[in-house]
């Protein structure tokens, strides 16, 4: 039998990311996957702007920058007949490399501190492995499926078969099922995924074109852009793939072999290409009636199940690793009280739960203005100009639903959690606008410091004690309370009054995954209530 703090099972990028978060806080941490390898499958491809402030604090955000979609490449999104045609809609977002430059520029909070970046599952996935293979604490094994398990108090024993069919016990303190929709973990707890399942039942295959990319535009169609909506009545959708050589298109049609003459007609002329796959999903906005039970808990698509729309799949599930991995980081040190690990079902529970709503928000609008396609679209006559006209002018506003949520991705925020200080009220939970706050249970909005340092970066892994303004307030109390409790902890001084005023209040005290715990404008009365409280005593 093997053993290690915790078993992590499933190694997409949610049980990648927290084994890397895990093995950079020193936790000896398991990670198995029943692949032999990444596989090269059109899944993910988009890091959101959440996620990339993430992996900056891991420090990977250059390293996926360098590895996605070159940050010049526009990242329009256009309605098309097809893509040799005048389209229907353009809608223009801006590059990697634009919207950095506009953080860059930002004097407030409303902004985050990174851009989103575009890259392919298949390409983060190998990344990731790369660096949990690189943690000393980390043990990575591929080609190792996850059968059974058993907890007790003091643990939980897996059982777990390996390639050649051998059988073996790995016995972990914790363990964490990341194993997807279908998630073995989540079946072995009795836990139910609940809300609408099979929506939509779509093929999706992966092209590889030397040239495609390269000749946009086709004749009038369309410029180079992210997605491509074909307005027919099979629900067809063209996106890039971060190397531009590599598209992946999504139909409603009767046969695998059909997939080909899909492609070629979303194109609308002739271009060399090659089809690497072709395989079936469902459309499910699902939510798990739990996150775990005991020791064992679930994140990602164990969890949640949403429909693309609006990116909100794999970023929620990084979300769930980030808030997890401390957690448990801290609990194994011996500073986390039991509360800690509690909180995390009822803080990303109810994240997972608006965005299961944000994800049907928006695939509504995609319903919606898909919708108004009629067999007449493409005639040359009066009522056809009118179809295609009322079509556009439904997506102009619909489709943005789907491409415009920075509220879902920056703005949630905790609430009710049992680590976190309670303040009736608060502000309005937005999908697609972004209302900076330092209310408790909100992430701390991104903001430069003179000398052009975002304080994103000045924080550290522990808890952090912002005090701004010059302010007073603050006798030691708190610093001596977290140390009393031999909890990682550091005062931070922020002398700048833009950033007082920013933020509106002297006091802010930040938790290690960047959400704000607490605000005052003078020393919390209880020092060691407020220490012990936070960090789930």
């Amino acid at each position: 039998m093997s053993e290690t703090d915790v078993l992590v099972v499933g190694a997409g990028p949610v049980g990648l990311t927290l084994a890397i978060d895990l093995g950079q806080r020193g936790v000896r941490c398991t990670l198995i996957e029943k692949k032999e390898a990444p596989e090269f499958l059109p899944k993910m491809e988009r890091c959101n702007a959440r996620t990339m402030e993430i992996f900056r604090r891991m420090g990977l955000s250059q390293k996926v920058r360098a590895a996605g979609l070159d940050t010049t490449v526009p990242m329009d999104v256009y309605v098309v007949l097809a893509m040799n045609e005048r389209p229907l809609l353009h809608l223009p977002y801006p590059s990697v490399e634009e919207s950095l430059a506009d953080i860059a520029k930002s004097a407030d909070a409303s902004q985050p501190l990174e851009a989103y970046q575009l890259i392919s599952q298949y390409t983060l996935e190998p990344l990731l492995k790369s660096v949990a293979e690189s943690l000393p604490t980390v043990t990575v094994r591929f080609g190792c499926e996850f059968l059974s398990l058993e907890q007790d108090a003091r643990g939980v024993t897996a059982r777990v078969v390996d390639g050649q069919g051998a059988i073996s016990l790995v016995r972990a303190k914790y363990l964490v099922g990341c194993d997807g929709g279908a998630s073995p973990v989540r079946k072995q707890l009795g836990i139910k995924l609940r809300g609408e399942g099979n929506l939509l039942h779509l093929r999706q295959a992966l092209y590889y074109s030397e040239t495609l990319y390269d000749r946009i535009p086709l004749g009038d169609g369309p410029g180079k852009g992210r997605h491509y909506h074909v307005a027919d009545g099979q629900a067809t959708f063209l996106i890039m793939q971060d190397s531009t050589k590599h598209w992946t298109l999504h139909a409603v049609v009767e046969r695998d072999e059909d997939m080909a003459a899909q492609f070629e007609k979303a194109v609308g002329a002739p271009v060399d290409y090659t089809m690497h796959y072709v395989g079936q999903w469902k459309q499910n906005l699902l939510l798990a009636d739990h996150y775990g039970s005991g020791r064992v808990f679930l994140a990602g698509d164990a969890a949640h199940l949403v429909i693309p729309t609006g990116g909100l799949g794999m970023n929620t599930g990084v979300g769930d690793a980030v808030d997890l991995g401390w957690k448990l980081a801290a609990v194994l040190e011996g500073w986390g009280g039991k509360n800690l690990l509690s909180s995390y079902g009822i803080e990303r529970r109810q994240v997972g739960d608006r965005n299961v709503g944000a994800s049907r928000y928006a695939s509504l609008g995609r319903r919606k203005w898909r919708s108004q396609y009629r067999p007449d679209i493409r005639d040359a006559t009066p009522q056809g100009q009118a179809t295609r006209d009322n079509l556009a002018r439904v997506a102009d506003t619909e489709q943005r639903k789907t491409n415009e949520m920075i509220g879902a991705e920056l703005g949630y925020r905790y609430v009710g959690s049992p680590v976190i200080t309670d303040e009736p009220g608060g502000p309005e939970h937005l999908f697609r606008e972004y209302q900076p706050t330092t209310w408790p249970g909100a992430r701390l909005p991104h903001l430069w410091l003179d000398g052009g340092k975002p304080v994103q970066d000045r924080i550290g892994r522990g808890y952090t004690l912002l005090r701004l303004g010059g302010t007073a307030a603050d006798d030691g109390a708190l610093e001596k309370a977290f140390r009393a409790r031999a909890v990682p902890f550091a005062a931070l001084d922020i002398a700048e009054q833009r950033a007082r005023d920013i933020y509106g209040y002297d006091l802010i005290l930040v938790r290690p995954d960047m959400h704000v715990v607490w605000r005052g404008n003078r020393a919390p009365d209880d020092a060691g209530a407020l220490a012990a409280m936070v960090t789930g005593h």
